[in-house]
This record gives structure tokens, sequence and C-alpha cells, in this order.
């Protein structure tokens, strides 16, 4: 890479970018689906519960930012199973809003607020954060669209249904610096 000139990145960067930007939606679905399976002792299995997590913001008027962020808030888990939320934050974090971004990569701790005292951990570690802006954000996401999105009778939305969302998140310019 180091050999390459100005005329060589102005001709590969919209190649890759048009290649990388039109599989980027159908990527995240695909990585969806590999939450799909075993529940894991839960009711539902975490592609469901990807999927009611989004479809309980969406039917609250959350803003788009925080619906994509909900549905995708674990897709890590297959992957990145110790650092799920901070891998699903980092593939945020070009397309969404600051809180929306904190929130997600903040999730895993403070969901911890719901059953880490069970395993002998500190129900209250999220309390660290206490002094950031979007602590209550957290909270309430992990409240109102996580700790209550097993349950199997409730009606979710198919994924089809957010693919336009997806689209409209993913096609923003990069919030990255130096890229645009």
């Amino acid at each position: 890479m180091k050999y390459g000139t100005k005329a060589d990145y102005e001709m590969l960067t919209p190649r890759f970018e048009d290649h990388a930007r039109g599989a980027l939606v159908n990527n995240l679905i695909t990585m969806m689906g590999m939450l799909k399976g075993d529940p894991l002792g839960y009711q539902i299995d975490r592609y469901e519960h990807s999927l009611q997590s989004a479809t309980r913001a969406f039917r609250n008027n959350e803003r788009i930012d925080l619906v994509v962020g909900a549905l995708l808030h674990d897709v890590a888990d297959a992957f990145a199973p110790e650092n799920h939320s901070d891998a699903a934050a980092a593939l945020l974090a070009p397309y969404v809003d600051e809180e929306t971004h904190w929130v997600i990569k903040h999730h895993g701790i403070f969901q911890g607020y719901y059953y880490f005292h069970h395993l002998g951990g500190d129900k209250d570690a999220r309390d660290r954060y206490s002094e950031s802006p979007y602590f209550d954000a957290c909270a309430d996401f992990c409240q109102s669209y996580d700790q209550n999105c097993f349950d199997p009778a409730y009606e979710n939305m198919a994924i089809e249904e957010f693919v336009p969302m997806l689209e409209e998140v993913f096609s923003r310019p990069s919030q990255i610096n130096g890229i645009s």
C-alpha cells in the first residue's frame, strides 16, 4: 500500500466503498442469523430477542438510531461473546448518534444490574458511569429493550420490516475521522 499513488487510491477507494456499502445491510442480516438456534436456557433465541428489542423500541417511537441499535445490540454474541457490547458498538459507531453508540457499548454492564448479584458480582457495577450524560438512557434501554425482551408471546416485527431502517442508517456518511 505504501507504493500506491493518489490516482491509485482515487480509483480503488470508491470501488471498495461501493462494494462494502452495497453488501453491508445483507451482511448484517446474515450476522443476525447466527443468533438463531439454541435459546441457551431463555424462552427465545438471541435472534428473536434482537427482533423483540427493536420491535419494542420502534413501537415506542424511539428514534431510528436507537431502533437499529436495539436490533443489533447483541449481533456480536456469536463471534465476540466476552465483549459483544464493544463489538456491536464498533459496528454502529460510524453511522449512529453518540448516545446510541454509548448505550450499545455499555449495555452489557448495565444489563448486569438484573443478574450480576446472582453470580457473586456487583449489580451496581454500572454506577461507575453515573457521571455520563448517557447513564439514564442506557439504564432505560436495558430496562425497556433488553432485560424484558425474552417473551415468546410478544409479536415481533419481521427482519424485513427493519431493512429500510438499516439501509437508511448504514447509507449515511461515515462519522469516523478522516473517512467520508
